[in-house]
């Protein structure tokens, strides 16, 4: 079943190629045909090239699905904080465990407590905007801080 289910993949972006492809050839005015039958709404005033660009990704999530579950969670949080008038502002990362959390890992016969602050990390007095920093300065290589204290994405241990 895995090789019928590989072919059927193939076929698909098969026909989504074909279907970019042909944008390239339409006219201004085939694109925005195009467009309302894609978007079900009149096509925006816009140049050729954003058309295309916007009509690219639609027919690809159309045909390989859309955006993953953790990337639509980011987006809705993004959303929310432009919302509430935080502009600028990061999004959380979702797996910073609360503030005042102590993250302990033994490292080279060593223990090391981070401490997670709102705003960042902290190790011996010394402030870091994000935990892989911290850890390069407790390894002195470069780390993903989050699997160096066994983080998973929600911020709880692996």
């Amino acid at each position: 079943m895995r090789h019928t289910r590989t072919k059927e993949n193939a076929a698909g972006r098969s026909d989504v190629l074909a279907e970019l492809m042909a944008l390239r050839a339409m006219s201004v005015a085939q694109l925005r045909e195009k467009w309302e039958a894609l978007f079900d709404a009149p096509a925006p005033n816009g140049s050729r090239g954003n058309l295309e660009l916007r009509m690219g990704y639609r027919i690809q999530e159309l045909a390989l699905g859309g955006l993953g579950r953790e990337t639509r969670r980011t987006l809705d949080a993004l959303a929310e904080e432009f919302a509430a008038g935080k502009l600028g502002g990061m999004v959380s990362d979702p797996r910073k465990p609360a503030p005042g959390t102590k993250l302990v890992r033994e490292w080279e016969g060593e223990e090391h407590v981070v401490t997670v602050l709102a705003d960042g990390f902290e190790w011996q007095g010394r402030r870091f905007k994000s935990l892989s920093a911290a850890v390069r300065a407790i390894t002195g290589v470069n780390w993903n801080g989050w699997r160096f204290f066994g983080l998973d994405r929600t911020g709880g241990v692996k």
